[in-house]
């Protein structure tokens, strides 16, 4: 228990510091959630949203699940994204992946691992889908290559999805991006337009 009572004094810490600097913050942040953004990322804990692109708490909505996978039966990341798009008019709805993605990795991979390989079953059809332009590049260069694959893949799905297609219907501005995240620079290359 004494880790978790760390994490609680962490959190009286990091509150008493952010009503020090803004004694107004919690108070605004309480009466409103007006994010332009939708951030569909995976569950890795070394890639949090708001802080790898210097947004504040209310800033960005965030779902995130293992390789940021949009699937259309999974019904709470098309929950998400429904209130983000009809309720919270977010202009922008990035899928942001990581190099090194452990799911993205152990879909490239034989072993057997459980419940989790029904959800990798989705990377391992993109794999199949590029296998020849993976398979070409050296070893130590194709599990990037997935991970940019996949984000590209997943942003397709969210385009794909009737909440995207009724929002363009209606005319609303919103936007796709595909991101990728270096977790060894922390730099994040924008995929959407680089042809990649």
């Amino acid at each position: 228990m004494k880790e978790i009572k760390q994490l609680l004094d962490n959190n009286k810490k990091w509150a008493s510091r952010i009503e020090e600097a803004d004694p107004a913050f919690f108070d605004t942040l309480s009466k409103q959630q007006t994010p332009d953004y939708l951030w569909i990322g995976c569950s890795d804990s070394r890639v949090p949203a708001n802080q790898i692109v210097d947004l504040l708490p209310g800033d960005i909505f965030v779902h995130r699940n293992v390789a940021n996978m949009v699937i259309h039966t999974d019904f709470n990341c098309l929950s998400v994204l429904q209130y983000a798009v009809d309720v919270l008019k977010v202009k922008h709805i990035i899928v942001c992946g990581h190099y090194g993605c452990g799911g993205v990795e152990a879909a490239m991979g034989e072993k057997q691992l459980g419940l989790i390989d029904n959800w990798l079953g989705h990377i391992k059809d993109v794999y199949q889908r590029h296998y020849n332009d993976l398979i070409a590049l050296p070893e130590n260069k194709r599990s990037a290559r997935l991970c940019e694959l996949n984000v590209k893949e997943q942003a397709d799905n969210v385009r794909r999805t009737t909440i995207v297609k009724d929002a363009w219907a209606r005319g609303q501005d919103l936007q796709i991006h595909s991101w990728i995240y270096s977790l060894k620079n922390g730099r994040i290359t924008d995929l959407t337009d680089a042809g990649q």
